[in-house]
């Protein structure tokens, strides 16, 4: 895919959503912290529901340990691997308070040394809690850059590269929000919605045409359908 329509790719998907949002629940950058290390393998609706009981008592890393490991996990039990995830944010909030004076770093080192925080999550506290123009490489952005064709890699690692070294700087801060939501609502993994799709002429994908055809007979045929009936 050409530097010019990449550019214009994001500059559709700037114009569908100027000002995209994290779809999680936070209050500052602790709370961000933590409800991103819950995030894993897990929807953001399933850790929001969660998290705003946790977060109404929770919101530093003192409050985190005065609650404990026991009562967090009480808190998190329906999100997925919650044992391992509660005791992953008691040890970062440990050392948040030993090593950084409670205080979340904005240094990519320093969080990834925390229990528990990957590069996906450093990469969202990043951008999120300090602007940087980092992108988190999830399932739908991985997804999305090797199905049209804007930054394919083998890895989650060699996307992520690929989308930085393409990437125009001014869509940067925002790439990753725009596509995962473009991910969750029209680049769908089993059922891609390529006859809604406004990135329809620049894509290249090389199924999108049949997909599109057959979408809109399956439509066309379900309209009639209706329309037998009444």
């Amino acid at each position: 895919m050409t530097p010019q329509i990449i550019s214009k790719f994001f500059a559709r998907l700037s114009e569908a959503n100027p000002s995209p949002q994290i779809g999680l629940n936070y209050t500052n950058p602790y709370t961000l912290l933590v409800a991103v290390m819950l995030s894993a393998q897990a929807t953001d609706r399933s850790v929001n529901k969660a998290a705003a009981p946790l977060f109404s008592r929770v919101q530093n890393p003192q409050d985190m340990l005065d609650l404990g490991e026991k009562s967090l996990r009480a808190y998190v039990r329906s999100i997925g691997l919650f044992n391992s995830k509660a005791r992953n944010i008691i040890a970062t909030s440990r050392l948040l308070i030993e090593r950084h004076n409670s205080i979340v770093p904005n240094k990519r080192e320093s969080l990834e040394a925390l229990p528990g925080v990957g590069r996906k999550t450093a990469n969202v506290v990043l951008n999120i809690a300090f602007g940087q123009p980092t992108i988190a490489v999830d399932t739908h952005i991985f997804r999305i850059a090797n199905r049209s064709g804007i930054a394919p890699g083998k890895n989650v690692r060699a996307v992520e590269n690929a989308l930085d070294k393409c990437t125009p700087p001014e869509f940067r801060k925002n790439a990753h929000h725009w596509l995962i939501l473009h991910g969750r609502h029209v680049c769908t993994a089993r059922k891609p919605r390529c006859h809604d799709c406004y990135l329809f002429d620049l894509c290249g994908w090389e199924g999108k045409r049949e997909k599109r055809v057959r979408t809109k007979i399956r439509l066309k045929n379900k309209k009639q359908g209706s329309k037998e009936q009444a």
